[in-house]
């Protein structure tokens, strides 16, 4: 923990910990949300599907590194167990029991809509008060939107499929 660096936060940091590590538990919950979908997907358009979660999957890793990051940097502890991500989650998670496409495909879309409004949110909490987690909840935002705007074209592509048939 860099002490320069903790004190130029001009908000409340254990207020700030506790928002990024909502933020953690949801990446995690997010990025298994993704990887177990794309595992089990099922229907017309699986391969397209599956390679667009495993893609987003990935992101969501990265954000939940990029988060951690700056917990430390805080000097703060990211959340510890698997467990606790439930406890802390801003967004939730839908476990995949119906493989089929579409199902995952809304799915994730709600889940996208949420990371969109908790990053939004941490934006405006932190753009005057703290511009390095401000820069990181921008960059996370931009990704979260450009997935929502991927799976919401899927759907598109998917919905146009099978009206054809």
């Amino acid at each position: 923990m860099g002490t320069k660096g903790r004190s130029i936060v001009g908000m409340d940091v254990e207020v700030l910990l506790n928002l990024l590590n909502r933020a953690f538990a949801d990446e995690w919950l997010a990025y298994y949300q993704y990887w177990l979908g794309a595992k089990l997907a099922k229907g017309p358009m699986k391969d397209g599907v599956m390679a667009e979660l495993l893609q987003h999957a990935t992101d969501e890793l990265r954000h939940a590194d990029l988060v951690s990051n700056r917990i430390i940097q805080l000097g703060g502890t990211p959340v510890l167990t698997p467990q606790d991500w439930y406890k802390h989650t801003n967004c939730g998670y839908d476990a995949p029991e119906d493989p089929y496409v579409r199902v995952l495909l809304e799915q994730n879309i709600k889940g996208e809509q949420c990371a969109i409004g908790v990053y939004q949110e941490l934006s405006k909490i932190t753009r005057e008060a703290d511009p390095i987690t401000y820069e990181l909840a921008l960059q996370i935002l931009n990704d979260e939107v450009e997935h929502e705007e991927d799976l919401q074209s899927l759907l598109e592509d998917l919905d146009l499929m099978v009206q054809r048939r």
